[in-house]
């Protein structure tokens, strides 16, 4: 068994990580205190063939393996969480349904542009009232003139509201069956199409620099080459994309973990009490291993699943694995990496404490724990 990452992989994080800490590590509290969305260092990610990494190169992107993605976030996300949150929406939830459903014509109008960098995407699919139960949403979609006309309110909607954001992929209901079941479809809305606005920026506890919003649709018509795959086939296509989502979030949260290692040894050298620097105490020591012990364990978690999915094997409990374990190991590492800061880490000037907002979300996004578990449990009593 060779743990090791491919050459290209390696010198392609090397890369990610000398970009990080030159346009992304100096301002990324900055823009946490503004709430200032970095329009700039997307585009210079376009310019690095970043914001396409899973598109294949036919549709301007790079082509990448799963497992070069999760290389890749290990370095964004211990940079700013914000930055990679915002780039892994982009990267998957709004282009791999254009990618595995869309048209040749869809694909080069709408995946192309977003796998250059020229824009970025954004995917709707919560509600007020409906977010891991995704066939409790009500947003709805009628034909109308040889088009549809959407009405419905989405929620939580990361990268909409930029002024890069070139339109959002929204799950809609379309009807019911014979037996009562609801029918679903995947629709492409651009910004700008009449009917379609955008609500005002959420303030969150974390993510500060997301832009994150709710979106309106009132009688907003689309013409039919707008709806992407097959009409009542648009629940089947989110799920089919779900465990590369839960993968590329599973790879947030072990880039947290590992800030908050770096963050918690680089205080507790620095910082001396009675004489003695901060990791000569046994107590702050353990908290250091056990933070990197569980670093560790996730990361071998994450890589697997990603390498998984690479080879195309069955990997929807391991990637639930990975997203349960890594999200949770990240809020641990962040709350002990905060407690050897003591109060330093209680001031928002602090790096540590901007991680320790960020990280409870990890346990939230791409699916609550409860349903990771849910996803786990079903797997593993099937098995029995």
């Amino acid at each position: 068994m060779d743990f090791d990452l491919p050459e290209e992989t390696r010198a392609l994080q090397d890369m990610v990580r000398e970009f990080a800490a030159g346009e992304i590590t100096p301002y990324a509290a900055e823009w946490s205190e503004k709430e200032e969305f970095p329009t700039h260092v997307f585009t210079k990610l376009g310019e690095l063939g970043l914001m396409g990494m899973l598109v294949p190169e036919k549709y301007d992107g790079a082509g990448s393996d799963l497992v070069s993605y999760v290389a890749v976030m290990e370095e964004l996300g211990a940079a700013d969480q914000s930055v990679a949150s915002s780039w892994n929406a982009h990267s998957t939830i709004a282009s791999l349904p254009l990618l595995a459903y869309g048209t040749e014509d869809q694909k080069r109008r709408w995946l192309a542009p977003l796998a250059r960098g020229e824009a970025i995407g954004a995917f709707g699919l919560t509600e007020p009232d409906a977010g891991s139960d995704a066939s409790g949403i009500t947003t709805t979609a009628r034909r109308a003139d040889g088009g549809w006309v959407i009405n419905g309110t989405k929620t939580f909607i990361t990268n909409a509201g930029t002024d890069i954001s070139q339109g959002v992929t929204l799950l809609a209901v379309t009807g019911k069956d014979d037996d009562g079941r609801k029918r679903f479809a995947t629709f492409y809305v651009p910004t700008g199409t009449p009917g379609y606005t955008c609500g005002r920026k959420f303030r969150k506890l974390g993510w500060h620099a997301m832009d994150t919003r709710e979106l309106f649709f009132d009688d907003c018509r689309l013409p039919e080459d707008h709806l992407i795959g097959d009409e009542g086939g648009g629940l089947r296509q989110f799920l089919s994309v779900l465990d590369k989502g839960r993968i590329s979030v599973a790879a947030l949260g072990l880039s947290l973990a590992k800030a908050a290692l770096a963050l918690a040894v680089q205080h507790a050298t620095e910082r001396h009490q009675f004489g003695r620097p901060l990791s000569a105490f046994q107590a702050v020591a353990h908290k250091i291993a056990d933070i990197g012990t569980e670093l560790q364990a996730a990361r071998w978690m994450v890589y697997r699943a990603a390498w998984l999915a690479d080879q195309g094997r069955p990997h929807a409990m391991e990637a639930a694995m990975a997203k349960l374990y890594a999200s949770e190991v990240a809020n641990r590492a962040a709350s002990q990496a905060v407690q050897i800061h003591g109060g330093y880490g209680y001031v928002r000037e602090s790096p540590i404490s901007r991680f320790y907002a960020d990280a409870k979300i990890l346990e939230i996004g791409e699916g609550t724990n409860e349903i990771q578990r849910n996803v786990i449990a079903r797997a593993l009593i099937g098995k029995g």
